[in-house]
């Protein structure tokens, strides 16, 4: 498994040059003209405050390299809608389509039925799937520190900003937090899953947030399970949470999310 994440970025950009041929980036620039979504103020959504003091992206995922398939009746739509009326603040959507199930298409599927802001979650690397998040109606990306040099990330973060969509910049160690300030990264996620190992380390929270420069809006994911969780990590100063694979085992998803997010059993 250790080099699972150079796998998924080399099939991601295979993909990519035959996406390239088949939909030309002229021909998605054009199609944005008529694209009804005007990204949200994601910040708003992210950002705790007293009244809402843990925010919840909650996740919309089918499988996963190192779990497989993790939801069988997967719906899109009916598990978005869940996820709203239990009280999520925003959802994260898996569009990588080989290890995680996922499709762009679900972006905008989601996107005629729920009304807070979706991430789209996958391996980006190139303009290309920028304006291709736009046009199916994400409001941020996110953008992996580990698998983009400094260079990169500053580069494609910037583009995000000027199509007037958000950022979720994951970082998994110092190195990354280095990279994710160069880029002037503004929402910041800490992995406590390490992708190349796929360990998991809950204390890396607590160990990076120090480290980064106040008034940036922090998302603390992986390995987040009950609001106990949320209530240690909120205090040490993580805003909001992306929680994945506990909602999707979960039957009653809207329930799920007001135990996690409200301690409500």
């Amino acid at each position: 498994m250790a080099d699972i994440l150079d796998e998924i970025i080399k099939k991601t950009k295979d993909d990519l040059e035959k996406r390239k041929v088949e939909y030309p980036l002229e021909w998605l620039g054009r199609s944005l003209a008529f694209n009804p979504f005007v990204p949200k103020d994601v910040k708003s959504f992210l950002r705790s405050t007293e009244e809402n003091p843990y925010r919840i992206i909650a996740e919309v995922k089918k499988a996963s390299p190192s779990k497989g398939i993790i939801r069988e009746d997967f719906d899109p739509v009916e598990i978005a809608q869940a996820y709203e009326k239990g009280g999520a603040d925003a959802l994260s959507v898996l569009t990588e389509p080989h290890w995680f199930k996922g499709d762009k298409e679900y972006l905008g599927m989601i996107r005629r039925y729920v009304g807070i802001p979706l991430l789209r979650k996958d391996f980006i690397v190139d303009k290309y799937q920028i304006v291709e998040a736009l046009a199916y109606g994400a409001d941020f990306i996110l953008l992996i520190a580990k698998a983009l040099s400094r260079k990169e990330l500053k580069e494609l973060y910037e583009y995000a900003l000027h199509l007037g969509l958000e950022v979720l910049v994951e970082i998994h160690d110092k190195s990354d937090l280095v990279k994710a300030m160069f880029a002037g990264a503004n929402i910041v996620g800490i992995n406590h899953r390490n992708l190349e190992t796929f360990e998991m380390d809950m204390s890396l929270s607590e160990k990076l947030i120090p480290l980064i420069p106040n008034g940036k809006i922090i998302v603390a994911e992986s390995g987040i399970n009950d609001h106990e969780t949320v209530v240690e990590l909120n205090k040490v100063g993580a805003d909001a949470f992306l929680v994945g694979e506990h909602f999707m085992r979960q039957d009653d998803i809207t329930a799920a999310i007001k135990a996690v997010k409200y301690g409500e059993v």
